[in-house]
């Protein structure tokens, strides 16, 4: 899919960014942030407004996996590499999806084709349980595409936001654009567990009704093209050209620069002692699959209840994004120090067989997941100068996929075998993930930060 040749795709520049604090008066100036257009905050939350939606679609669904797996047929272990291996493919696949965008200049395109994907994949699970044996497999296939579909948008939407939100302030910026983000996640699984109740325990009218919030996101989506094609406007850089010729002057050319681009490099080395330590957390972090699983495994609550705690989750998850995103722009990347902390504790607490011990393990996940899905992205922005934060982004989950398959699929397989193991093997992975972002946070202090 192509784009015209029009500004609205060539988001980052390759021209030295302003100062931080020169940024938005450059911005000011720029006749789409003037008297009628957009300004920077309502584009925020008009992204954050697709989020919402979108979120309803494949956090509604995400709130099931686990029980709707197991309705199909699967294990402990299968729902562990299923959700590990969507998780991957959210973040592996960035590492392809962030360079492209960088070399392309394709941003909107690929933010408009991820968010289609989970728009039509995650409303097709309904067809799952009327195929027989091949309902799991099947079911399986669409999780993974839609987990797909998040690593086609998301490098290129997180460019284009960062633009946005340095007129605003990025820990604020995509700590709203976040909190959003997840209103969106708590209403999908309300209405998730609504729609289950009233069809008696069936999931799959529950996936057919997301097809109405998955329009709605495309439909927002459009709109915020069409009244702001060119995002960069905001930060005061200039677009970028949008043809590959013009890339190959500052990238390598062909497969070789490619390639070069997807293992980052030409990014700065703090970058990867930042990204190592938050792949450690993000693999340690369980998946949700695996505790909505537990939930219904150890009868601790119906089906219809899972989706009910995972909406919880959703609203802890929203409150932590948007705190913590405030705390980021006063105090420092020293709020991330909570992550190991906060991952270390999920195991014992959220697959424990008390009810309430589970709800505060719930809990204690959603803010660590807040944490790590929001003010994450903010620092990333701090280390990487414009140009190539798409593919910093890619390369950044690339490296967390890594770890989500290969944590998704060990905690799967130590809940089946000892949960005392699973514990220990957290812990620890979160001892060195803590030393890392020591050190990477330390060496940032010391150095001067890229716009």
């Amino acid at each position: 899919m192509t784009d015209p040749q029009a500004p609205g795709d060539g988001a980052p520049t390759t021209q030295d960014a302003a100062t931080p604090a020169a940024a938005p008066a450059s911005a000011a100036s720029h006749p789409a942030t003037t008297s009628g257009e957009w300004s920077a905050w309502r584009v925020v939350w008009w992204f954050g407004f697709v989020s919402l939606a979108a979120d309803m679609v494949y956090e509604g669904a995400r709130s099931v996996y686990g029980p709707l797996l197991a309705s199909l047929g699967a294990t402990a272990t299968v729902v562990g590499l299923v959700t590990g291996a969507g998780e991957a493919m959210a973040l592996v696949l960035r590492l392809v999806f962030g360079p492209l965008a960088d070399r392309t200049g394709r941003y909107w395109s690929l933010t408009v084709v991820g968010y289609g994907m989970t728009a039509v994949c995650v409303p097709l699970l309904a067809v799952t349980p009327f195929v027989g044996a091949a309902g799991l497999v099947l079911a399986s296939v669409l999780i993974l595409l839609e987990r797909a579909g998040k690593a086609v948008r998301s490098p290129s939407k997180s460019a284009l936001l960062a633009h946005v939100a340095t007129a605003v302030g990025r820990g604020r910026g995509f700590g709203v654009h976040k909190a959003l983000d997840q209103v969106g996640a708590l209403a999908g699984p309300l209405l998730v567990a609504a729609v289950i109740a009233a069809a008696a325990g069936a999931i799959w009218p529950a996936m057919a009704v997301l097809a109405i919030p998955g329009a709605a996101a495309m439909l927002l989506l459009a709109v915020i093209r069409s009244r702001v094609p060119d995002p960069s406007v905001y930060d005061g850089t200039e677009p970028r050209p949008e043809s590959p010729a013009a890339q190959t002057n500052t990238r390598g050319p062909g497969l070789r620069g490619w390639f070069a681009d997807a293992v980052g490099a030409h990014l700065p080395r703090t970058f990867f002692g930042y990204a190592l330590a938050a792949g450690l957390t993000t693999g340690g972090l369980v998946t949700f699959g695996i505790i909505g699983f537990h939930l219904t495994v150890a009868g601790l609550v119906p089906v219809a209840g899972v989706p009910l705690v995972y909406a919880a989750a959703m609203g802890v998850e929203a409150l932590a994004a948007l705190g913590v995103g405030l705390v980021y722009d006063r105090h420092g990347a020293a709020i991330l120090y909570a992550v190991p902390v906060l991952v270390a504790l999920v195991p014992p607490l959220a697959l424990a067989g008390q009810l309430w011990v589970v709800l505060i393990g719930v809990a204690v996940w959603a803010l660590a997941y807040g944490v790590q899905d929001s003010t994450v992205k903010a620092l990333v922005a701090e280390v990487v100068e414009a140009p190539r934060r798409a593919t910093a982004y890619g390369v950044f989950a690339g490296i967390q996929g890594a770890f989500a398959i290969v944590g998704g699929v060990s905690a799967g397989w130590l809940y089946e075998r000892s949960l005392i193991a699973l514990v220990i093997v957290v812990a620890v992975t979160q001892l060195v993930a803590l030393v890392l972002l020591a050190r990477t946070i330390g060496s940032l202090r010391r150095r001067p930060t890229p716009v």
